[in-house]
């Protein structure tokens, strides 16, 4: 009898052991994939930290046409590369925390409105807001349509971020807001500092092709 209960002990003793070490290195996969790299300015630096990011990236240039430094001179500005990103709650008297301006989340801050859109017309159902593969596919989707609707080249940072912020309908009145062209003139200067990096970093990041996490 006892040398049973020592084997039953025994057996759960590894199983909860089996358990935790499942459960750390889930969250050591789900930590390093969400995470927010170190320095969201420089390209090679953050390809160098999520080498996925850069195959998704470079997926989605060859799919819609949208230049890898636009793509995340978009997200930088938007999010920041933060997975969880959501605008400021308004707040009532500037105290009480109220609604939020928008339903805008995730890296690429889609609103959820566009965000079924760009799920009903790529067939991407399961396409998440916080999964950088189909934030990536958004942008590339949105400057696609941006370039067919407005006609803005995928290659034009300035303008293409304005109709991003704007919506296509609204792009024609944006010379009144100084703050949007102010935001825009910034998402130019970051895309061109990123292609500049790139230049540095591609020949090797197209070199690899094996993946260990």
């Amino acid at each position: 009898m006892k040398k049973l209960e020592k084997k039953w002990m025994s057996l759960m003793k590894k199983q909860n052991l089996n358990l935790s070490s499942f459960i750390l290195i889930f969250f050591l996969i789900l930590s390093s994939c969400s995470s927010i790299p170190k320095n969201t300015a420089d390209s090679c630096s953050i390809f160098s930290e999520r080498y996925l990011w850069y195959k998704y990236a470079k997926k989605t240039e060859k799919k819609w046409g949208t230049p890898i430094y636009i793509q995340l001179a978009i997200i930088k500005m938007e999010s920041d590369f933060d997975w969880l990103a959501k605008p400021g709650r308004t707040k009532i008297f500037k105290i009480i925390p109220y609604k939020r301006p928008s339903s805008s989340f995730g890296y690429s801050q889609a609103v959820k409105g566009t965000w079924k859109q760009y799920k009903s017309e790529t067939g991407n159902k399961f396409a998440t807001r916080t999964r950088f593969k189909d934030s990536v596919d958004f942008i590339g989707w949105y400057t696609n349509k941006t370039e067919q609707i407005l006609k803005i080249s995928k290659k034009d940072a300035f303008k293409q971020y304005i109709a991003y912020h704007e919506g296509w309908g609204n792009y024609k009145n944006y010379r009144n807001k100084q703050k949007v062209i102010l935001l825009a003139n910034k998402v130019k200067v970051q895309s061109k500092k990123y292609r500049s990096q790139l230049k540095k970093c591609e020949k090797k990041l197209n070199r690899k092709k094996y993946i260990i996490f």
